[in-house]
């Protein structure tokens, strides 16, 4: 690659000979197409490949182990890095996000992004989730940990870990600054944990101005970080990062460059710049979250820092400094006389054409909008148009600039800056060696070419010669105070205007409720019901609607619901003919929204059209014989089939049985089926009594859980008793705990007496049911040693009194001691 090395040599006889321009920018920082600095950089820039800048925002959460350590300087808005995830609580509905925040102790998180909208913290701090989250319907909390050495682990990561082992006292984070995000998951407000992004007010910076130790009035020191302050200052952030910041000693982010190369005078000068107050706010302010890693230079955390304040770094024999952008004090005047005759000599009063600006555009991070890049306002120079006579624009991203008024104040300083075009290259005598700064302004008071004032960009000392000693060979750009007349800081920057609020609709448009007749299928009969019809929906998030109904004063009520795209909910449910009720309905949507009961109105039912009680049963009444009948024959058929057998079995007494058993054993556990036949005829007291039995069984187990079943036939003749049951029933245990169901059903002669016959159905259980087969409902449901209908159709009743007592009526039937209580 020899072919290089002509490239590589002239670059380096530029970069040893630039002080100024190469180790940072100038005032028209970010102006690509400006300056003998901005070309210089941009030519290294062409050869060696990008570097990674610094950011001052972090959009997206990062996840992983090989990650870049951060520093946040001023405040910037990230979405940190996600290192832990804990999910517990019923349901494990409860879930811990951990976000490192920065590498290196922050002031604090001033803002938290939920629902899109910027949130803070507040309420009673809970000792293990923090702070809750204002303003939202879930329920969501913040702790935060500024990232101190001496700080502890989490208590509510080492309480709630899942497992006990995930999270321990041991895990402290010194010196990592980081947030625990805690959400209940809910089917309404929340349904999936949210993607946090947090404002962070970042790390406390030293200034020498308040440390007594070194000149300053306060109680400062560098080897105490508990007494540093934060600051938007983008110098006191150059100054840290050049010094570096320490966890203990070990490096994080920076360049740990020794106090002695940098001198705190110009320093202190820079900073001062920063702090003036000038239209109401700090010259100059920045944020930064500054990185080490991955390819991340210091030149490249160095950088927007310098350009937030329009500043030149300056790399001398006394050290290294920034000079902020500012009207600067002359340090030196030189006339034509001084310039040393037969050395190299340019002068232009103009730029080249593709240095020339007229309109300048950029853009800057905007909090409001979470730190996105927005514009501000192009700035165009009308007379520079004119004078131009086309369009010459440059873009200015200023991605450490989170003011508005900041980021316009640079915007006029670089286009200001791009019609000041006298430069030039000149020799000076030797007397001027140590008045001559690289950086500085300086006076040239030409007779030839007018007296103007010039900055510094390269300096360059000549050889010991027959034409002189040590002469000194300057850079020169035009300046003038008019870049940073303070009277022209006044146009404001065009905020972008972010949409407005959706347009969502609250309450179904046209909702209206009407008492009607349905038919029901099959039957004259016709029914009370609702009809509730409403507007198609031009909201796309409305996926339902949901509709309570109730008489009018009750408590207890029922709710219907209907999806989109229907607009119409008939019911029956409950509603009863010629009452009351009252209704109201409230939207359900996705994404979920909070939504709210409109306000109680009322509609009344119709008349129900019911036939004679009499005609339905009628009705039923062939359907219900004929059945009878049929099972009726097909037990003749079974009896008799029945008694052949018993007549072919041969005369003798005694039991006979037949069994079918399986069965499997595991361990602690067992499954076993079992199926028997017994038939036997005995001779008890002088009388004989048979009886027979069919059984079906079956039970399982693991440790002392067990659950069974078992079916059971039986008949008995004999002894005075003629009895035939069946009999079933289920069984389930724990340990000594047990619980069953059964049913038995039993017919039979009282003593064997004719005269006294008896037949019964038994069901035990907790709750019995009956049901149509549809999801409307129960009809018939007794819990709780109450028997609920949901409807009921009585042919005749007869009540010997009707009195009301204690907010209830009384039913008594006549004859009886019996009565119906009917609850208001």
């Amino acid at each position: 690659m020899g072919f290089l090395a002509p490239i590589f040599a002239s670059i380096g006889g530029a970069i040893t000979g630039a002080f100024s321009w190469l180790g940072g920018s100038t005032i028209l920082a970010g102006v690509a197409r400006l300056g003998l600095g901005v070309a210089l950089k941009y030519a290294l820039g062409a050869i060696f490949q990008p570097k990674q800048q610094a950011q001052a925002v972090q959009l997206q959460t990062s996840y992983g182990e090989d990650m870049p350590r951060t520093v946040v300087l001023g405040k910037a808005g990230t979405a940190g890095h996600h290192i832990y995830r804990n999910a517990y609580g019923e349901g494990n509905r409860r879930i811990q996000d951990l976000y490192v925040l920065s590498h290196f102790r922050i002031t604090g998180v001033s803002r938290i992004r939920v629902e899109g909208e910027w949130r803070v913290t507040g309420g009673a701090e809970n000792p293990h989730p923090g702070f809750r989250v204002q303003g939202v319907d879930g329920e969501i909390w913040q702790k935060v940990h500024l990232g101190t050495m001496v700080q502890a682990a989490d208590a509510g990561l080492i309480a709630n870990a899942n497992p006990p082992t995930r999270w321990t006292a041991d895990h402290r984070g010194a010196g990592v600054a980081y947030a625990v995000v805690t959400q209940v998951l809910d089917r309404e407000k929340l349904q999936q944990p949210i993607a946090a992004f947090f404002e962070v007010e970042g790390a406390p910076l030293y200034d020498w101005r308040k440390d007594t130790s070194v000149g300053g009035d306060g109680s400062h020191r560098w080897n105490d970080q508990s007494t540093w302050e934060f600051s938007e200052n983008p110098v006191l952030m150059m100054y840290a990062l050049e010094r570096g910041f320490y966890n203990g000693t070990e490096l994080m982010v920076g360049k740990g460059v020794p106090a002695s190369r940098l001198p705190l005078g110009p320093w202190t000068v820079a900073a001062n710049i920063c702090d003036e107050f000038v239209g109401g706010g700090r010259r100059y302010k920045a944020g930064l979250i500054a990185a080490a890693g991955n390819g991340v230079t210091h030149d490249a955390n160095l950088q927007p820092l310098l350009e937030a304040c329009a500043a030149t770094w300056v790399e001398d024999a006394s050290g290294e400094y920034p000079l902020v952008g500012a009207e600067q004090a002359v340090v030196a005047t030189f006339t034509d006389d001084d310039l040393m005759i037969d050395e190299p000599f340019r002068f232009s009063k103009y730029r080249t054409r593709s240095e020339l600006v007229n309109t300048v555009a950029g853009t800057w991070r905007d909090p409001a909008s979470f730190y996105e890049t927005v514009p501000f306002a192009t700035r165009i120079d009308l007379v520079a148009l004119a004078e131009d006579r086309e369009r010459l624009a440059a873009s200015i991203p200023y991605g450490a600039v989170n003011d508005a008024k900041v980021a316009d104040r640079l915007a006029d300083i670089a286009i200001k800056a791009s019609r000041y075009q006298a430069n030039g290259a000149i020799c000076l005598h030797p007397k001027f060696l140590d008045r001559m700064p690289p950086g500085r302004w300086v006076r040239w008071n030409s007779a030839k070419h007018g007296d103007r004032k010039f900055q510094i960009g390269q300096k360059r000392l000549g050889p010991l010669g027959q034409q002189g000693a040590r002469n000194i060979y300057l850079e020169l750009q035009e300046v003038g105070a008019g870049i940073f007349d303070p009277t022209e800081y006044t146009t404001t920057p065009t905020l972008p205007t972010a949409p407005g609020e959706g347009q969502y609709a609250s309450v179904a448009a046209n909702f209206i409720a009407a008492g009607v007749q349905t038919i029901v299928a099959g039957s004259p009969e016709r029914k009370p019901g609702l009809r509730f019809t409403w507007n198609a929906f031009d909201d796309i998030t409305v996926v339902a609607v949901e509709i309570e109904y109730r008489p009018v004063g009750a408590a207890d009520s029922i709710i219907k619901r209907a999806d989109v795209p229907l607009q119409v909910l008939v019911t029956g449910d409950g509603v009863l003919a010629d009452a009351d009720y009252e209704y109201r309905h409230r939207l359900v949507t996705a994404p979920v929204r909070t939504t709210f009961w409109t306000d109680w109105s009322v509609v009344s039912t119709p008349a129900a059209a019911l036939p004679s009680v009499s005609v339905g049963l009628e009705q039923v009444k062939t359907d219900i014989y004929q059945l009878f009948r049929t099972l009726s024959l097909g037990l003749d058929d079974a009896y008799a089939r029945l008694e052949q057998i018993a007549l072919a079995a041969s005369d003798a007494a005694g039991v006979v049985t037949e069994q079918h058993a399986v069965a499997v054993r595991f361990r602690d556990a067992t499954a076993v089926a079992m199926s028997s036949l017994t038939a036997s005829v005995e001779e008890v007291n002088g009388q004989l009594v048979a009886f027979a039995e069919s059984l079906d069984a079956v039970e399982t187990s693991v440790g002392d859980l067990s659950a069974g079943g078992l079916w059971r036939m039986t008949a008995q003749a004999g002894a005075g008793d003629v009895v035939a049951q069946i009999v079933m029933q289920v069984r389930a245990t724990t340990g000594s705990a047990w619980v069953s169901a059964a049913t038995i059903w039993e017919a039979g002669f009282v003593g064997g007496n004719p005269a006294m016959p008896f037949s019964r159905f038994v069901v035990k259980a907790d709750q019995f049911v009956v049901t149509d087969g549809t999801n409307e409902g129960q009809p018939l449901v007794f819990e709780s040693g109450e028997l609920k209908l949901q409807v009921a159709r009585i042919a005749l009743a007869i009540f010997e009194e009707l009195r009301s007592a204690n907010g209830k009526l009384v039913l008594k039937g006549a004859g009886s001691d019996a009565s119906i209580e009917i609850f208001a």
